[in-house]
């Protein structure tokens, strides 16, 4: 997978009103090859009230889209662009296909 939770991507194709629009990735679902974008692909949800939600109503969040329509924006250029993958030090590293600038997220991952 070539999305990381914290990434900044843009959208690629799908809805007219999300196409071309950026965003944060919130979580990544490697096994569906899906990730959840902040603001992008909003789905609405009915809920009956409850004691969590004692008021009830419409719930906005945001639905998974699939990560080959998603492209990720290099920090350094700006600029939506491929991953490919450096050794740094022994480890493989995330790095700009057209800047060569390594690519890292803001979480820690395992």
């Amino acid at each position: 997978m070539h999305l990381k939770k914290g990434d900044t991507v843009m959208v690629l194709s799908g809805r007219e009103q999300d196409r071309g629009k950026t965003g944060e990735v919130e979580r990544v679902l490697i096994k569906e090859g899906k990730a959840i974008v902040t603001g992008i692909n909003v789905k609405v949800r009915h809920t009956k009230p409850s004691m969590a939600n004692p008021q009830g109503g419409r719930i906005e969040r945001p639905a998974p889209l699939a990560a080959s329509k998603l492209m990720v924006i290099c920090p350094a250029c700006q600029k939506p662009t491929r991953i490919k993958h450096v050794m740094v030090e022994g480890r493989s590293v995330r790095a700009c296909k057209k800047c060569s600038e390594q690519i890292l997220t803001k979480y820690k991952t395992e």
